[in-house]
C-alpha cells in the first residue's frame, strides 16, 4: 500500500493506492526458478517465497539499509524482534534508509520498513502497518498477487496460455512480475482482512488496539493533498483510509476497548557508544629532604 504526494511515498498494501511502482529485476537466477518451479499457472507457498526471496535480495542490494547499531534498525528490533518467528512463518526485516513512507512483507517473510514510516509513526502504530502487512503474507495475497501478475504478462504475450509449462518471458515481464509483488493493488476484501489481522495482532498481543484508527486516520491526512486522479483511480477497488479507520474504531467500541489514542513523538534511540574513560597516572608526591 503505497501512496505518494509531492514528498511522500506512504506503503502500497496498507495505504491502497500508487503513483509510483518500485520496478525490480529478478535476474536470471530468479528466471531459472521460475522456467523450472512453475508449471500450469499456478504458485505454491514455497514457489512464491522463492520468487520474494530472489526480488527482496536485489532490492536490499540496491538500498542502503541500516546497521545494527543504527537507531532506526535498534528501534525495530526492538519493537517487532520479538516476532521473527510467529504464524508459521520466518521473518527477517530489515530498514531501508529512504524517506519515504513506506513498507511492505513478502511471500517468503521479509520485512521492510522505510525510515520514513518510522518518523511519522509512534511504536504502536507502526506495529498496525507491519501487521497489516503481515496479514497479506499470511492471508495467501502475496502469493496470489505474483500468480496474477505471471497471467497477466503470460496472456498478454499469448504464451503459456494453454500450456502446464512456463514459456520464456523477458527480463522485462519479471520486473512488472517483481513490482506487482511489492506494489500489489489488493481488493477491498483482501485490504479489510489485513485490517482485521492487524486489530488482532494488536488485541492479541497485549498492545492498544486504537492505534489502528490512529494509523488510518495518520493515512486520510496524509492523502488529502495527494492528486485525485489516482485517489478516484484507486479507491474504487480499496476501502477509503476514513472508512477503515472509523471501522476499527468501531470494533474497539464494541469490543469496550475505545478510548482516543493519543499518539507519542516517534523516538529513535542513539545508538550506544563506549566513552573509554583517560587513564591517568597518579602524581608521585614529591620526596622530603630529611633536615
Amino acid at each position: 500500500m503505497k501512496i505518494k504526494s509531492v514528498f511522500l511515498a506512504v506503503l502500497p498494501a496498507f495505504f491502497g493506492y500508487s503513483i509510483a511502482n518500485a520496478q525490480i529485476n529478478f535476474g536470471d537466477k530468479a528466471l531459472g526458478a521460475l522456467q523450472k518451479g512453475v508449471a500450469g499457472l499456478t504458485f505454491s507457498d514455497a514457489q512464491a517465497a522463492q520468487l520474494s526471496k530472489e526480488a527482496v535480495a536485489k532490492m536490499d542490494a540496491e538500498h542502503t539499509i541500516a546497521g545494527p547499531t543504527d537507531p532506526y534498525a535498534i528501534r525495530l528490533n526492538k519493537i517487532f524482534g520479538k516476532y521473527s518467528n510467529a504464524y508459521g512463518l520466518a521473518l527477517n526485516y530489515q530498514v531501508y534508509v529512504l524517506k519515504e513512507v513506506n513498507a511492505f512483507a513478502t511471500a517468503d517473510g521479509s520485512v521492510r520498513v522505510y525510515t520514513g514510516l518510522m518518523d511519522v509513526m509512534d511504536d504502536n502504530e507502526l506495529l498496525v502497518v507491519i501487521g497489516h502487512e503481515i496479514g497479506h503474507v499470511v492471508n495467501h495475497d502475496s502469493r496470489d498477487a505474483i500468480k496474477a501478475a505471471y497471467q497477466k504478462e503470460a496472456l498478454i504475450d499469448g504464451v503459456a496460455s494453454q500450456s502446464k509449462t512456463v514459456a520464456t518471458i523477458t527480463d522485462s515481464q519479471l520486473g512488472k512480475i517483481g513490482s506487482a509483488m511489492i506494489d500489489s493493488k489488493h481488493s477491498r476484501k483482501q485490504e479489510s482482512e489485513a485490517d482485521l489481522f492487524a486489530y488482532d495482532f494488536m488485541k492479541n498481543n497485549g498492545y492498544d488496539v486504537n492505534a489502528v484508527e490512529s494509523s488510518f486516520t495518520i493515512l486520510a491526512k496524509m492523502s488529502e493533498g495527494a492528486q485525485t486522479d489516482f485517489l478516484t483511480k484507486m479507491m474504487s477497488s480499496h476501502p477509503d483510509s476514513k472508512e477503515r479507520a472509523e471501522n476499527a474504531r468501531k470494533r474497539a467500541e464494541n469490543e469496550g476497548l475505545y478510548k482516543p489514542y493519543v499518539h507519542q513523538v516517534p523516538v529513535v534511540a542513539k545508538p550506544k557508544t563506549t566513552t573509554k574513560k583517560p587513564t591517568t597516572k597518579p602524581t608521585k608526591k614529591p620526596a622530603t629532604k630529611k633536615k
